[in-house]
């Protein structure tokens, strides 16, 4: 896997940037959930975490059904228009978990090898 240089990982998926020669693409992050790979930008990243945001609050109907962390009823939409995923409450916590992990270390390495660096 020299190819990438990795960002962040869970049960559900990975986040990384591509390698080219000895350069590594940080204009884009490569984000693999299930089976679906997404090539964002930081700024599209972030506003598939606003989309993530949104799905939350419009299937807080299901407190009560049995099924709710299991049942792919819940509609994701990305920042691609599209392109919709149909998830669990279980899977919609993974990729939020996915999406915010690959965003903090992205920002993380920023401030470190940036303006933190005296």
């Amino acid at each position: 896997m020299q190819d990438i240089k990795q960002i962040y990982y869970n049960d559900s998926g990975t986040s990384f940037y591509w390698r080219k020669e000895n350069d590594i693409l940080i204009d884009k992050v490569q984000l693999i959930f299930r089976e679906t790979g997404f090539y964002f930008s930081q700024y599209e990243l972030q506003q598939f975490r606003s989309c993530i945001e949104e799905s939350y609050k419009l299937n807080n109907c299901c407190e009560d059904c049995e099924l709710k962390n299991n049942c792919r009823k819940f509609l994701l939409k990305t920042p691609c228009s599209q392109i919709d995923l149909a998830v669990s409450m279980k899977e919609l916590t993974a990729v939020k978990d996915l999406v915010e992990g690959t965003l903090f270390k992205i920002n993380l390495d920023a401030y470190l090898f940036g303006e933190g660096m005296n």
